[in-house]
């Protein structure tokens, strides 16, 4: 339950929850933090004290690994029990599994959003972010890692993802949400181990990171011009990680200047290991040097993978870090 005396940051980033309709009819961010934790009904009554903070006002998609960074240093000076971080839901996930690999404090840090801006019917950032705050206060979410908080359900970060374009609901998680709130309150049914915490204060390298997603009758082409480019790859794979033939060859040249870490495509469940062994399945490539994405799904993978590099870590360090990510 939440003690009375707790209290409770909200930064806001900007995103659609941040956004009204202007004069041209395009909606864009312009609401503060003290602007949506005012527009809030219900939040005096939960004896919670809000301090809040403007970090950015940018949609979701024009985040870079900077701001989140930033972020974070950020959430780890702040006096509070618990933050709640509200932003554009095209980018929630991400930020949401970053801030949950280098934020060593056991203090809740939520992230929520909206999918429909302040100016719509029916908006649901008031409702999200109270939401958010009663969690990001309670007792009960300590130690859980960065949660997102949508639709009065808590999702892990490291299962959340964004499923739908448009709905209220569109944020799902396999195997499922790790609580809910209901009549106020808090309540976890399950809580996932802590993800590996990575210390990037000494960060510095520059790194290029991508995500491929094979498709039927890839030649490998588009492949080879993307690796060309990029300083670490995440091969969404087919299935349990599977690749056309065609692809192969220049996925094992890749895998020996840079790491390619390969993951599925479905979003959901492991890359196998040993259980299919024709060329292009996963027995194939792993034995070619890729590295084993495990159960993380391609956009987390990638976030994990772009930490390390920026940290110099070798392939050994990435293999282990995704080990013990999944």
């Amino acid at each position: 339950m939440v003690d009375n005396a707790r209290r409770v940051a909200v930064i806001s980033l900007g995103g659609t929850i941040a956004m009204t309709s202007q004069t041209d009819g395009g909606a864009t961010p312009t609401l503060s933090a003290d602007d949506l934790v005012t527009a809030v009904p219900g939040l005096a009554e939960t004896n919670i004290e809000v301090e809040v903070h403007d970090f950015r006002r940018l949609p979701g998609a024009s985040l870079s690994f900077t701001d989140l960074i930033e972020l974070a240093a950020l959430v780890e000076t702040l006096p509070v029990d618990g933050v709640v971080i509200t932003q554009g839901t095209d980018t929630i996930e991400e930020t949401a599994y970053l801030l949950d690999l280098i934020t060593p404090s056991d203090m809740p840090i939520v992230v929520t959003g909206a999918m429909r801006t302040a100016s719509m019917a029916g908006a649901d950032g008031p409702a999200n972010v109270l939401t958010a705050i009663r969690v990001a206060a309670s007792t009960e979410a300590r130690g859980t890692g960065c949660v997102v908080v949508f639709a009065e359900e808590i999702h892990a970060a490291r299962w959340v993802r964004k499923t739908h374009a448009t709905s209220p609901t569109a944020f799902t998680s396999y195997p499922g949400p790790i609580g809910y709130v209901a009549e106020d309150r808090v309540r976890l049914t399950t809580r996932p181990d802590p993800s590996p915490k990575l210390d990037i204060r000494n960060a510095t390298t520059a790194a290029r990171t991508a995500i491929y997603t094979v498709g039927l009758g890839d030649d490998g082409t588009i492949l080879q011009a993307l690796i060309d480019r990029a300083d670490g790859l995440v091969v969404a794979a087919f299935g349990a990680g599977h690749v056309p033939i065609a692809c192969v060859d220049t996925l094992s040249a890749a895998a020996k200047r840079m790491p390619v870490v390969l993951v599925s495509r479905t979003g959901s469940g492991p890359v196998l290991r040993q259980t299919y062994g024709f060329p292009g399945s996963e027995s194939d490539l792993l034995a070619r040097g890729l590295i084993s994405g495990n159960t993380l799904d391609p956009v987390k993978a990638r976030i994990l993978l772009q930490l390390l590099l920026m940290t110099d870590a070798d392939n050994d360090q990435i293999t282990q870090a995704f080990d013990a990510a999944s």
